[in-house]
Parts: structure tokens; sequence; C-alpha cells
């Protein structure tokens, strides 16, 4: 078990259920405390973001996994959101998504992605993926300390 004092929050935008389920299953079995949040597509991420109307008790990020082929608002343009506002830009960002084109990988770091992952087509590889991502992201790197961030109000814009 890890020694981090309150399950990480994990914002999973993407809108292909099966992913969904995967990364649900995935870290359900991670030994890591968790708690996992799903935005379905670009404006659902921004408005849990923003704890706008619906989302005023939406925990703070620890970690964002980005798919880029969203409804309604690009990965891409989510991220270039999420990086150019102060009060959300250390949020650890991940694309985890189906394109390995090298456009997608170049344009995703251009706008400040943290780090961009393929995801696997087999089972056993996805899951453990994402397992390693959150892994990495939790208890290897280290981060600014976001606690007094974690449920301080965010303004809504």
């Amino acid at each position: 078990m890890s020694d981090v004092p309150h399950p990480i929050a994990i914002l999973l935008c993407d809108d292909d259920a099966g992913d969904v389920r995967l990364t649900q299953e995935a870290l359900a079995a991670s030994k890591l405390r968790n708690e996992l949040h799903v935005a379905r597509d670009g404006d659902e991420a921004v408005a849990f973001l923003r704890r706008a109307p619906g989302y005023e008790d939406a925990p703070r990020p620890d970690l964002i996994l980005l798919d880029l082929n969203m409804p309604r608002r690009s990965g891409h343009e989510l991220l270039a959101e999420i990086k150019r506002d102060p009060d959300l830009a250390a949020i650890p960002v991940t694309v985890l998504t189906t394109s390995s084109a090298d456009a997608d990988v170049q344009r995703s770091y251009q706008l400040h992605a943290n780090a961009f992952v393929t995801k696997p087509v087999d089972l056993a590889q996805f899951l453990a993926i994402v397992q390693e991502i959150e892994q990495f992201w939790v208890q290897i790197v280290a981060l600014p300390s976001l606690s007094s961030e974690r449920d301080a109000p965010r303004p809504s814009r």
C-alpha cells in the first residue's frame, strides 16, 4: 500500500465505454488507493476541473489521463486549456490514446503533455500500462505538493 495519505484522485477523460471499464478494472486492482472520476467529453472535463454547477464537490485531480479523440472538445483542445490555466497547469496529464501518429505525439508535447502513451490492443498489456502510469506518477516522480490546493475552491471561468 502506498504511503500517500489520501486516495489519489484521477480524472479519466475518455468517451470509449470499453476503455473506461478497462481503466476502472486496472485501477481497482492497483495496490495504490485511488478514486477514479470519468469525464466522457472535453466539456465535461472542463466542468469537473472548474467545479462548475453539478461538479461543486469535485476533487482536484492528482493525475489526468486524457484520450485525444473525444466529442465536443478534443483532447488537444482540452490539454491546451489545462496547461494555459495557472490553477490547473501543474496537474500531470498523461495522454492515453489509440493514436501512435507522430503528429499527435508532437502536438501533445508542444501543448505540454507530461507523457504520451499509446493504448495497447492486448487486454493484459492495457491493464498493466494503466497501473504503471499510476505507479509512476504517484510513487516514482517528485511533484510539487498540491495538498493545499487539493480541495480549495477554483474560480469558474
